[in-house]
């Protein structure tokens, strides 16, 4: 290899990484899209020709390498300390005041948007990036650096400052996320594959950093925000810290402002509580820290949270609409639930057609009625809620609502039992029953057939394909190339995807049958109960109700299903068709293998360091089962925040009960996570 190769690569390199932070980070690029691309290439021949010159800190190398087997532990240098919240003004003051009272004199704020998306740390040595990490518990995280790696925004080797020497060893932290616009092209992407949507950027964002396989995260369009650097010693502020990560060549949020006091902290907070709507990513608040470094070391921290910062979150937008219409939906168990058709509005970022009104008794509490102007909201900045009618703009000829007496779909009666506050459709071969029962069997909380998703389903079963979860498997290619948007590739990865859940965890196969009441926390908790699904049909009333976390009502519905003849012939039919049951082991299933076989676990109220799905995971993966409720049988209650009434019954019961930490303490003494 000659010189002037060599020369021209470093050369490429440089360019690429220059235009490439202009790009991903400044948001000022200096060339046009095809003269990146004719860098790229060039560079891509030059080292496909000269293998001696790639590097894995080459910009050609940002597409991501070979899928990992799984993540490995990642222990932080300093712990990622989580925040408190204020959620009112008043809390702010107190915030403020309590601030000086342990200095005296607060010099300054800086306000930053709260970015709803996934912390990461992000370790440097010599000015390279070495690892990347998510939070985790706060002490480990994941060991994502493969998956960080390839998201542009983040420097694999920082640029030096314009004063001072670069530490030796630099810790960066800031938030990953997916901007609104990717998170839409994403979902569309699923749709048309007919696999399930993410429900928001936020877990959207988490899926892409966790994948096994690098380039898919490649694929996903994530972006950044940093904000923390350790050690400090390029800066004496927070504003300087922010001021030297984009010097270092980090992405920081252009809309950070410092203040002088806490007048100046609310005006910011109500500049943004109605701007944050225009920006192309979530944020569900703001970040209020103590600007002097050293004013924040000497305030330190209490707990698990700094006492020199504080999270303010907004309130949910609440904006009014019309209700055009209230139609009913025929879910899978002939459940009918009235649905609002609203006025097209946009709340909290996106535009709201509808919203549930969950049963016929919670549209009578509200009084909502066709025409009427309502106040609605995102519980949770995500599910569209109507928080009350404005009776006040009502127009004196509407009538109150009233649930229908037949069923939209059969026309067949709506019947509501005694003690229920829903009506159901009594025929069980209604074509909404059917289509939902099919979108069920299929779905991740289902036998989860990847890529048979609800506008397929709807084709196959307008076609007379399907009529039961045993006609799935006896699809053909030929009838797949009859649907819309398939073609050889698309039809035999969906056969192959169909057949690869012919063998089916117990536990995911009870749930999928659709058993009223049966929920995957009691279908996981049959599936360890009674191990085959030849012992759980023959099961008689008295031994499910030996079933941890199972009454007299679940118990007898099992058994009515098991029982019938439609019951037995489906199950007649999938075993015809191939479909086995096989043994729940580890995450798939609960009560297998390991430390905690037979134990039952119930989680209740919020988890800080874990979501809800990935601790059931890691208790499942010991062999233990997550419970959906509380009895004498329980192993353990975990209490988050904001605890309910499981709490209170494991207190009376005297079950024993483990905070957040406690818990994570005996899950990572008893085996690894499992895999992501």
């Amino acid at each position: 290899m000659s010189a002037d190769v060599a020369a021209r690569a470093a050369e490429l390199r440089r360019l690429l990484e220059h235009h490439g932070h202009r790009y991903y980070v400044l948001d000022s690029p200096e060339i046009e899209d095809h003269e990146y691309d004719g860098l790229f290439r060039e560079l891509l021949e030059l080292e496909t020709a000269h293998q001696e010159l790639q590097s894995p800190d080459s910009p050609t190398q940002r597409v991501g390498s070979a899928p990992l087997e799984a993540f490995t532990k990642a222990r932080h240098r300093v712990p990622m300390l989580s925040l408190a919240n204020a959620f009112s003004a008043l809390e702010v003051e107190e915030f403020a005041r309590r601030a000086g009272r342990g200095l005296g004199a607060v010099s300054g704020y800086v306000c930053e948007l709260k970015i709803d998306g996934l912390a990461v740390s992000l370790l440097y040595e010599q000015g390279r990036l070495v690892r990347g990490a998510t939070r985790g518990n706060g002490v480990e995280g994941e060991d994502v650096t493969a998956q960080l790696r390839t998201v542009r925004s983040i420097p694999v080797e920082l640029r030096p400052p314009a004063t001072g020497a670069l530490p030796a060893v630099i810790e960066v932290r800031g938030e990953c996320y997916l901007p609104k616009s990717a998170f839409a092209r994403l979902n569309a992407e699923l749709d048309d594959q007919g696999k399930s949507a993410y429900a928001n950027p936020r877990s959207a964002a988490a899926g892409a950093v966790r994948q096994l396989d690098p380039r898919i995260t490649a694929r996903r369009g994530l972006q950044t925000f940093m904000y923390q650097l350790d050690p400090s010693d390029l800066a004496e502020t927070q504003a300087g810290v922010l001021g030297a990560l984009g010097e270092l060549g980090f992405r920081v949020n252009p809309h950070h402002r410092r203040v002088d006091d806490v007048a100046g902290v609310l005006t910011y907070l109500d500049a943004w509580r109605a701007r944050r709507h225009e920006l192309d990513y979530d944020t569900d608040g703001v970040v209020i820290k103590v600007d002097d470094l050293a004013q924040q070391r000497e305030l330190g921290s209490v707990s698990r949270s700094p006492r020199w910062a504080v999270a303010y979150k907004f309130p949910p937008e609440e904006v009014e609409t019309t209700v055009l219409d209230i139609a009913v939906q025929v879910g899978r168990t002939g459940a009918a639930t009235p649905v609002a058709q609203l006025e097209p509005v946009l709340v909290a970022g996106s535009v709201v057609r509808r919203c549930t009104l969950h049963n016929e008794d919670e549209v009578g509490r509200k009084d909502v009625r066709v025409g009427d102007v309502v106040l609605l909201h995102k519980a949770g900045d995500v599910i569209p809620e109507i928080v009350r009618v404005l009776v006040e703009k009502r127009q004196t000829d509407l009538a109150p609502w009233s649930m229908p007496a037949g069923c939209p779909s059969c026309g067949a009666a709506l019947v509501r039992e005694p003690e229920e506050a829903v009506r159901r459709c009594v025929n069980p071969l209604c074509p909404a029953q059917r289509r939902e029962r099919l979108r069920h069997f299929a779905s991740r909380a289902g036998v989860n057939i990847e890529g048979l998703g609800e506008a397929i389903i709807d084709q196959l079963v307008e076609r007379g394909y399907v009529e039961d979860a045993a006609d799935i498997y006896r699809v053909t290619r030929e009838q797949l190339l009859t649907l819309d948007g398939f073609a050889d590739r698309s039809a035999e990865n969906l056969l192959a995807a169909i057949e690869a859940r012919r063998r089916v965890p117990l536990g995911r196969l009870v749930n999928a049958l659709g058993i009223r009441h049966v929920g995957e926390h009691t279908a996981m908790a049959l599936a360890a109960r009674f191990g085959t699904l030849e012992a759980l049909e023959a099961a008689s009333l008295e031994a499910l109700l030996t079933t941890e976390g199972i009454g007299q009502v679940v118990a007898e519905a099992v058994e009515r299903w098991f029982g019938a003849a439609q019951g037995r012939e489906l199950l007649a039919r999938l075993h015809a068709a191939g479909v086995e049951a096989v043994p729940d082991t580890g995450a798939g299933g609960g009560g297998g293998p390991g430390p905690w076989q037979g134990q039952t676990w119930v989680l209740t109220g919020s988890l800080e360091n874990l979501t809800r799905q990935q601790a059931e995971d890691w208790i499942r993966a010991l062999g233990g089962i997550p419970g959906s409720s509380v009895s004498r049988k329980t192993t353990a209650v975990v209490a988050g925040g904001a605890p309910g009434s499981k709490l209170e019954k494991a207190q009376r019961l005297g079950v024993r009960v483990l905070d957040e930490a406690a818990f994570l303490g005996e899950l990572e003494a008893a085996g690894p996570q499992p895999e992501a």
